[in-house]
């Protein structure tokens, strides 16, 4: 099957030959089996299908949180097998962004602290890390509710510090599994407008796991995994 990516340019993303099996005691199951994707700086895909075919866990293989059983990873130009657990805890915090179905937010923070996380763990000092905190949430509609604790937002509110929190270090990826799953129509809307925007603003690419039709066509490319490898979704 065809590789899933463009060909012009550096990769951002180079997954080459990727292979997941689980074991069971009664069976074994194989999620990729030889799958690769190349994504260039800016560019958006969007991998869709039904539950069950591997989509997580291919994101979670892409963003260095999973390990596949063979084949190369490179996430802006550096090979990610071989690299010790400090390495790629550093590689995630510079590199990429996260953004789940469930927000995964600190409930006893506030919205500015919970979004600063990602700078503080890089070592930023706290100051620094708070002007950059509240200049992303301002760009993602926030700037009024700085230091709302995550429980008086509400669930739009609260996928948008989300969203901040992985856009504060100004990764040139984000990574985002089902990200308006927990959102009604309207917010969800509104997500997918932000998204939108922020890769046209920042040039920054994105893998969108989804089976929202309408984020899906928001991205430049879609995919799907039929047998285990990635296959272009017309």
């Amino acid at each position: 099957m065809a590789e899933t990516g463009a060909t012009g340019g550096e990769a951002l993303i180079e997954a080459r030959g990727l292979v997941k099996r689980f074991v069971t005691a009664r069976s074994r199951i194989t999620i990729l089996d030889g799958a690769d994707l190349f994504l260039e700086p800016g560019e958006t895909l969007a991998v869709v299908g039904a539950s069950g075919i591997g989509k997580s866990t291919l994101l979670h293989i892409l963003g260095t949180l999973d390990r596949p059983e063979d084949g190369r990873l490179r996430i802006a130009g550096r090979a990610v097998e071989g690299l010790k657990a400090e390495a790629l805890a550093r590689l995630r915090n510079e590199k990429i962004g996260f953004v789940f179905q469930f927000h995964h937010l600190l409930p006893e923070f506030d919205a500015l602290e919970n979004a600063m996380m990602p700078c503080l763990i890089f070592g930023m000092p706290r100051r620094q890390a708070e002007t950059a905190a509240a200049d992303i949430l301002a760009r993602v509609g926030l700037s009024r509710r700085l230091r709302h604790r995550v429980v008086d937002l509400s669930g739009g509110e609260q996928q948008r510090v989300a969203l901040a929190r992985a856009l504060v270090m100004h990764p040139p990826l984000l990574l985002a599994d089902e990200p308006t799953g927990n959102l009604d129509k309207r917010n969800s809307q509104q997500v997918h407008e932000l998204l939108a925007e922020l890769n046209t603003d920042l040039g920054m690419a994105m893998v969108v796991v989804t089976h929202n039709p309408d984020l899906a066509a928001l991205m430049a490319r879609r995919a799907t995994l039929v047998d285990g490898r990635l296959a272009p979704v017309e």
